[in-house]
């Protein structure tokens, strides 16, 4: 079984900024894409980015673009998130994902990040 784990959401006032991690942990695994998601309060779910693990390609939702930053490290077998220039609406719980053979979609357990205006 493969497990995803987030950490490092937090309050933080409206312009600063906060890394949130992800830890990919159990059996061998390679992603082929890791993506980060979230959810506010009365809202669905939405993509927020994504990254492949073999190469440099990257991709945004457009209320994210050039603020926020994916990346990864493949030997700690982690995916980061770096977020800059926080909005009030960027309050959420943030989940990373995955795509797992044999395993279907896997998501973390969440983190909150709030944005104080």
């Amino acid at each position: 079984q493969v497990q995803l784990v987030e950490s490092g959401g937090g309050l933080v006032a409206a312009g600063g900024s906060l890394r949130l991690s992800c830890v990919i942990s159990g059996r061998t695994f390679r992603p082929y894409v890791m993506e980060w998601f979230r959810q506010a309060p009365g809202k669905d779910r939405e993509f927020v980015a994504s990254i492949v693990w073999s190469g440099s390609f990257t991709a945004y939702a457009d209320s994210v673009k050039d603020r926020f930053t994916i990346s990864r490290d493949n030997p700690k077998n982690t995916v980061y998130l770096q977020m800059a220039e926080l909005k009030p609406e960027d309050t959420a719980v943030y989940y990373c994902s995955a795509p797992v053979s044999g395993q279907g979609r896997t998501w973390g357990q969440g983190t909150q990040v709030t944005v104080s205006s």
